[in-house]
């Protein structure tokens, strides 16, 4: 009897000890897998600081590079200068009678800011910090910390895009022409990685194409509708209420809605 309580004790332990080096096994695949994926992060990082500073070498000291770096942080700020000319833009439409350029122009204030507020959001959930090497030079003060996407990069393209398409220019021009030089303002600043400022132009090149999509619904569904005008009405609403479901934020819906009421009494 004490013999097989032995061995059962024996075994026991065994068992035991095999259960603790299969948990301490386990505990060290699980921290070279952390250590592995952190310094693959960090060598994407470092790559991008590499890629930051020589941006800056190549441009930050060349002569009107700076202030007009800081000019275009200055207008792309919230999405203010977006709103503006695409401000000016409703008024001037008005005036004409033009209810579609109208329309086109509501939705490029409302996509520019829209896809602001939704690069805002982003950028709480991802929480990746502004560069801080200390060898990139920083150019302008920013209202957060948050780095991942670009807010100037998302809201410029859409606008961009929308801005362009209000005011009958070829699809492409508008975005051509003001895109580069913002993109590329951020990365002088020395505020966003290379990355950010991408993924900001993808994600206002998404914004944009959702508001496009949204207005051609609209038109359709006028064209559909034509010759009936309950169903235009119904049509108009529906399409409204979309539209505005693309716009975050209580305050930012508010005014859209108002710009949409008012373009409809135009």
């Amino acid at each position: 009897m004490s013999l097989e309580s032995s061995n059962g004790e024996s075994s026991n332990g065994e068992s035991s000890n095999g259960e603790s080096s299969n948990g301490e096994s386990n505990d060290r695949d699980v921290a070279e897998r952390d250590e592995s994926s952190n310094a693959a992060v960090s060598r994407g990082e470092s790559r991008e600081v590499d890629a930051l500073i020589a941006i800056q070498d190549a441009l930050y000291d060349r002569p009107g590079v700076l202030p007009t770096a800081r000019a275009l942080s200055h207008f792309g700020e919230h999405s203010l200068g977006w709103l503006a000319i695409s401000g000016l833009g409703y008024a001037a439409a008005r005036r004409r009678g033009d209810a579609t350029a109208q329309r086109r122009w509501v939705e490029a204030g409302v996509g520019a800011f829209g896809t602001h507020a939704a690069s805002v959001i982003i950028k709480r959930i991802v929480r990746r910090p502004r560069p801080h090497d200390p060898r990139i030079r920083i150019g302008v003060s920013t209202p957060s910390k948050l780095s991942f996407p670009s807010s100037h990069a998302t809201s410029t393209t859409a606008a961009s895009i929308l801005i362009g398409r209000a005011a009958g220019l070829p699809p492409y021009l508008l975005p051509a022409l003001l895109v580069p030089p913002m993109l590329t303002s951020r990365l002088v600043l020395g505020v966003h990685y290379p990355s950010d400022v991408a993924a900001g132009a993808a994600l206002g090149a998404l914004g944009a194409g959702a508001v496009i999509g949204a207005d051609t619904l609209f038109e359709q569904a006028s064209r559909t509708a034509a010759g009936h005008p309950r169903a235009t009405r119904t049509a108009r609403v529906a399409a409204r209420a979309g539209a505005l479901a693309l716009v975050p934020g209580q305050t930012a819906r508010t005014a859209a809605a108002w710009a949409i009421r008012n373009r409809g009494e135009a």
